[in-house]
């Protein structure tokens, strides 16, 4: 039996996608039901309580400051499942993964990178270890990676089709190929929050997403490759946004700046904000105080669209108590999401709103999936949302070949399960 391994995350596959096709089985994903979680839960076969990665965004404390996206593979904590494997002598790589910058247990590693011209755009380009890697694959593929189709208005199918592209010809790469690869199909997902999971729009998007997978999986099995194909989280459909920090300010619990007409938050002396990412949300509190909490909690008991509100004893059984977390954890409604914007008079928008701004805005923001108004900004109507995810309990769709010596459940058991495989194959 072949010991080397293909592993895939693909966004958005949730089983309620794929229940007609009996390739493919039904397990809980992980939670939050967010990429960075399910990213991280997976190497580590772990909780977010052990991982830290309790969303796509991270508050640095120390600098008062909350980013989303961040890249280095250091914010993910504990020992990778791959850790014996490797030691075995196995080279392992990982293609668009989020936080894979800089760990020392890859032997290849390629993510989008660009740099951020001082006046204005941007130089595409990715990172790659070894440095030649990036260079090879788009030379062997015949045009570079786009990042406009991986995020944003003209983000689209064209991304997954890339990133396939690239790794079947890693697979068949005498030189580089790894004996475990993990890669990434991004593009389901943008039609899912778009235009919703029960859309036209998304049969014809997750037709795509299985032809890529068809494609990967017949490359891998030519190349003597095990292979494991998964969702990270499932599209609920959502036709209403919640403002927290709309409500926090009312409440006299975020406070701002006002800069000509514009209102930015000032995180440095805001009793409370909360850190929204679809359809959970992190309300951190100055110095975790418990009277700031408290108010918090008041001041968001009566917002419409929140299911729940968790205190640290709350997020207890959720697996997410970790000094990252909230002091309160949200979650939305069914049919819900969690907005970021705190302002009401669209004057009062910070200029990054208005932007593609990943990094740098205090919270996820789907609307970028559109265009607005004027022309070369993006949208700020979060009415056009179709599709969130992160609540518990989502039930995504997997497939593989491994001979699992056990029938999991949840992405956590299936974690575990490669974690075993690769332990038994180094």
């Amino acid at each position: 039996m072949p010991t080397k391994l293909l592993v895939v995350q693909v966004a958005a596959l949730g089983s309620d996608l794929v229940s007609h096709l009996p390739a493919f089985r039904s397990a809980e994903a992980f939670f939050p039901a967010l990429t960075c979680t399910a990213q991280a839960g997976f190497r580590t076969a772990s909780a977010p309580r052990d991982h830290g990665m309790v969303a796509n965004g991270v508050r640095l404390p120390d600098l008062r400051k909350i980013m989303f996206w961040e890249q280095s593979s250091a914010l993910v904590q504990g020992e990778r499942i791959w850790s014996r494997y490797r030691a075995a002598g196995r080279k392992v790589g990982m293609l668009f993964w989020q936080q894979s910058l800089g760990d020392q247990d890859l032997d290849l590693v390629l993510s989008p990178a660009p740099i951020h011209k001082h006046s204005g755009g941007m130089i595409q380009d990715c990172y790659a270890q070894p440095p030649g890697l990036y260079h090879r694959l788009h030379t062997e593929i015949g045009r570079p990676f786009n990042l406009m189709h991986y995020w944003g208005p003209l983000a689209s199918r064209k991304s997954s089709a890339w990133i396939t592209d690239a790794t079947c010809a890693l697979l068949r790469d005498a030189q580089f190929a790894p004996e475990l690869l993990f890669s990434y199909l991004p593009h389901l997902d943008y039609d899912l929050q778009r235009h919703g999971p029960a859309s036209p729009r998304a049969r014809k998007s997750l037709a795509f997403t299985l032809r890529c997978i068809n494609r990967m999986k017949a490359e891998a099995e030519a190349q003597g490759y095990q292979w494991l194909f998964y969702g990270d989280y499932a599209i609920q459909p959502v036709s209403a946004a919640v403002f927290p920090n709309r409500r926090l300010l009312e409440a006299g619990l975020l406070k701002t700046r006002q800069i000509k007409r514009m209102l930015y938050a000032d995180l440095f002396d805001t009793p409370a904000f909360a850190m929204v990412d679809h359809q959970i949300a992190h309300v951190y509190t100055r110095g975790g105080a418990a009277t700031a909490t408290a108010a918090a909690r008041d001041a968001l008991a009566t917002l419409p669209g929140i299911e729940s509100i968790l205190d640290r004893d709350g997020q207890l059984s959720l697996g997410i108590d970790h000094p990252r977390t909230g002091d309160l954890l949200l979650i939305a409604q069914p049919g819900h999401w969690f907005a970021y914007p705190w302002w009401t008079a669209r004057k009062q928008a910070p200029d990054f709103a208005t932007h593609v701004d990943i990094h740098n805005k205090p919270g996820y923001d789907p609307c970028e999936l559109f265009f607005g108004w004027p022309p070369g900004s993006v949208s700020m109507d979060t009415a056009r949302i179709r599709g969130s995810h992160g609540r518990p309990g989502d039930s995504v769709a997997y497939t593989t070949s491994l001979d699992f010596a056990a029938q999991p459940s949840s992405m956590l058991d299936i974690a575990r399960l490669t974690k075993a495989w690769l332990d038994s194959h180094g």
